[in-house]
Parts: structure tokens; C-alpha cells; sequence
């Protein structure tokens, strides 16, 4: 099966096409922000140099968080507009499940940890086996320390992967010390050929997504509803009295 797969979940931009689990193509950008205009000239880009076309594409994989609110929005907005308008199936896969493949066969724990701002990670804990791995916890934001803390009673080297490394990669060996390990180079930033990996496993099994009810994880509410809460609580309130 031929499948797209589109990563804009965190600032890098990342697609990818492969045919059941053979990479045919990837191509990331870390350039921050700017998924609205560069996902689609890239996923063309990408079809065009491959010497296929949108046609071909069976199935749409995408990232469904955690991460940046908007950009996840803009990347399944953009796998449901191929889906529906091209008949294909959707695969939605979490973000920290794409992290930790990154580092599948590394020995020990690997910790996706995913910068949330206010000190905390969007994180879950994984084990490595022979050809899959094992999510030993939720999908939770957390901060960092208190993170650290957990995996230390584990007793085990650590992997850490994501951009949460380089934020918080001084809590994580204070606390961890030589069971701390830091991904790096290509292994530590989000890979759309591991939501590809991920996603042909999924297809495999025949599990697809419907397009209608697939949902994004955003672990913590935003912001903007964060605020709107309080406004309104406190309106209430006053209005009470």
C-alpha cells in the first residue's frame, strides 16, 4: 500500500511516502511556523521527484498529538482534505509513538519528551522489544523534574528523544546521571519516515481511522481556553453575588 505521511505536529515539518514498510522518500524542514504554506508544495515536491502522482496514494497517515495546537490542526486538516477529496483511507498515529520509534531497537527506556512550555513535557514511557515497541504509561504533560524523578526509580538508562532534550537535558542528567541518554543528530527531531513505519504496520492489520471521528490528543487544554475559563468563572461568580 502506498501511503502519505504528513508530521506538522511539532516546528518541523516532516512527509514522507513509503510502500508498505519501504521508505520511498522524506523530506523535513525545521524551519518553525510555517506548515500552512510549505506542507502541500512539499508533499508535491516530494510525489513529483518520486515520478508519482496524489492518484497513487492509498492512505494518508498523519500525527494526532500532542504538539503545537495549530500545527496539528493544519496537518490533519490537510490528510482529511486528501482523504475525502480523493477517496483514500486516514491513519492517525500519536506523535510520542513516532518519537520513540525513532530509537526502536536503543536498549533500555526511551522517553519522547515533547517541550510544553511552563516547565513541562508532553512524555509516555516506552520499552524497546524486537521489532516493536511497548508503551508502559498515558500520554501526559508533566514537568520536567518531577518526570526525571519517576524514570529514576525505574533503575534503568533512560533514552530521551524530541526537542525536550534540548530544553530540559540539564534536569535530566542532574537527576538521572549516567542513566541519562540524549538522542542526537537525526534521531532526536520528529521523522515522518517513523510515522510511515508505523503507519504501514497499522495497515498491515487493516486498522484505518474514519475520517469523520478521527481526533486530535491534546493531552492540556490551550491557552486561549485556559483564559476564556477563567473569564468566565469569574463572571459567574460576580454574577452570583
Amino acid at each position: 500500500m502506498i501511503i502519505l505521511s504528513i508530521d506538522s505536529s511539532t516546528p518541523v515539518a516532516g512527509i514522507a511516502v513509503s510502500d508498505d514498510n519501504k521508505l520511498l522518500g522524506e523530506v523535513m524542514i525545521n524551519t518553525k511556523n510555517t506548515h500552512s504554506e510549505k506542507l502541500m508544495p512539499m508533499v508535491a515536491r516530494l510525489l513529483d521527484d518520486l515520478q508519482m502522482n496524489i492518484q497513487q496514494v492509498e492512505a494518508v497517515a498523519v500525527t494526532c498529538g500532542p504538539g503545537s495546537f495549530t500545527g496539528l490542526r493544519i496537518g490533519m486538516a490537510t490528510a482529511k482534505g486528501i482523504v475525502q477529496g480523493g477517496g483514500k483511507k486516514l491513519i492517525a498515529i500519536p506523535t510520542l509513538d513516532c518519537l520513540a520509534q525513532n530509537l526502536l531497537h536503543y536498549p533500555g527506556i526511551i522517553c519522547p519528551v515533547m517541550n510544553a512550555q511552563k516547565k513541562q513535557v508532553y512524555t509516555a514511557i516506552y520499552r524497546s522489544g524486537e521489532a516493536h515497541l511497548e508503551r508502559m504509561s498515558d500520554y501526559q504533560a508533566i514537568e520536567a523534574e518531577k518526570l526525571a524523578g519517576q524514570l529514576l526509580e525505574l533503575n534503568e538508562p533512560v533514552w530521551f528523544v524530541g526537542d525536550g532534550v534540548e530544553a530540559f537535558a540539564d534536569v535530566f542528567a542532574s537527576v538521572l546521571g549516567d542513566k541519562c541518554r540524549l538522542a542526537d543528530g537525526n534521531t532526536v527531531l520528529p521523522r515522518a519516515g517513523a510515522l510511515a513505519m508505523l503507519a504501514a504496520e497499522r495497515a498491515a492489520q487493516n486498522q484505518f481511522d474514519d475520517l469523520y471521528q478521527a481526533e486530535l490528543i491534546y493531552i492540556r487544554k490551550s491557552e486561549a481556553e485556559v483564559q476564556w475559563e477563567a473569564r468566565n468563572h469569574t463572571a459567574n461568580a460576580q454574577s452570583a453575588v
